[in-house]
């Protein structure tokens, strides 16, 4: 497994907390979905076990599978500082939708990082979803990425998470809602 993120590999420094773990008082703890809500005072701080003064020193990730609603998140993307979004086939593309919402419909900022099935051809549509993190398994993308190759064009003729050709340069395609 590699992480790419901002043009390059990078070490993972993100702990996968198993659900029979006990929290640790300090680093950056990734888990499922089910484990945040089953560990649902560490949101509130209403009835922690742990004061709040000792979650401090710990950033909190979630990772969404495909059949996961984002809505189940809202109330605590604000205490994310990383959404993980499994790919767990490359033909399964739920997770565009989850990562379209997460970042373009409530503005999250926070990295979010794409996770399984991840392949070189998906890696510009999955950036221009909202993803700034990809968990590489794919020997062959991990060689392509190594050697220089990266997938970029510079102009979209689509709406989307950054850049496009500008309005009035494409009288053929979807004009806004005023």
């Amino acid at each position: 497994m590699a992480l790419f993120m901002h043009g390059g590999f990078a070490p993972d420094t993100w702990y996968r907390l198993d659900a029979s773990e006990e929290l640790p008082t300090d680093g950056q703890i990734l888990m499922s979905l089910d484990d945040w809500h089953r560990r649902a005072p560490l949101r509130s701080h209403a009835h922690a076990t742990l004061s709040p003064a000792t979650l401090s020193n710990v950033a909190f990730g979630v990772m969404l599978d495909p059949d996961d609603a984002v809505e189940e998140i809202l109330p605590d993307l604000q205490h994310f500082a990383l959404v993980a979004i499994a790919f767990p086939k490359f033909t399964d593309g739920r997770g565009y939708s989850q990562a379209g919402l997460i970042r373009g419909r409530h503005g999250f900022k926070g990295q979010l990082r794409a996770v399984g099935d991840v392949l070189f051809d998906q890696l510009q549509l999955m950036a221009r979803c909202g993803f700034d993190a990809f968990e590489i398994n794919d020997a062959a993308t991990i060689r392509l990425l190594e050697s220089g190759r990266r997938p970029d064009l510079h102009h979209f003729y689509q709406p989307g998470i950054g850049r496009e050709r500008p309005v009035g340069t494409r009288p053929w395609t979807r004009q806004p809602e005023v």
